[in-house]
């Protein structure tokens, strides 16, 4: 089993629990369990569940009829997996939603290494 841990913005927001909090109670489920199916299987989960976005981001899908929510993540190898940013969209995933997950993971890094130290 991997470990999960929402990002945690320095200002004490956690976009994740934002997002689970705004959604409704069949598709909280459903994206409850997409995360425990991340949980069990980290690094080994795949499609249709997960897929590589580029620069160590990973997208986690949750389907219920016609929406789709998308958990950007990434891994922390020596910690297990780490969840990154939540958002919810019927599309692709926009650039600038890439963007800001990267700036999340950036700031993730930086601050669980300079706990290490």
């Amino acid at each position: 089993m991997y470990e999960i841990e929402f990002y945690d913005t320095q200002e004490g927001k956690c976009p994740v629990q934002d997002f689970l909090d705004s959604l409704e109670p069949k598709m909280l489920a459903k994206t409850l369990k997409t995360i425990d199916l991340l949980e069990i299987n980290g690094p080994a989960l795949r499609e249709p569940y997960s897929a590589s976005m580029g620069n160590g981001l990973f997208e986690l899908r949750t389907k219920q009829g016609s929406n789709l929510s998308r958990i950007l993540y990434f891994l922390r190898r020596e910690k297990g997996n780490s969840d990154e940013w939540i958002y919810q969209e019927n599309t692709k995933t926009p650039r600038s939603d890439l963007r800001l997950a990267g700036k999340y993971k950036a700031d993730y890094e930086q601050r669980k290494n300079n706990e290490q130290l």
